[in-house]
């Protein structure tokens, strides 16, 4: 990845938040800041389904809400499909 590409994201990541959350049942999404993970809700606020914020196998963070694997082990995050739609676009 280009140092530009890598300049762009972190500039994003300052304006949205290091990190990402979701609604493991309806695919709600929210970002949260580094120190700030206690505003991360347990249920979502739209339809009280549990929310995922660092993945059960390893405890790390995600930095995509399209993430269906964790980063840093690769284990599963979440069923591929949300809403009969794939979440990540193959290839």
């Amino acid at each position: 990845m280009s140092k530009r590409s890598d300049w762009l994201r972190e500039e994003r990541r300052k304006v949205l938040g290091d990190w990402s959350a979701f609604c493991l049942a309806c695919g709600f999404a929210l970002r949260w800041f580094e120190g700030g993970e206690d505003v991360v809700p347990a249920a979502c606020p739209q339809c009280a389904g549990e929310m995922l914020h660092r993945c059960p196998a390893c405890s790390a963070p995600f930095s995509s809400t399209f993430a269906t694997t964790c980063e840093e082990c690769d284990a599963p995050l979440r069923d591929p499909e949300l809403l009969g739609m794939r979440i990540r676009k193959e290839g």
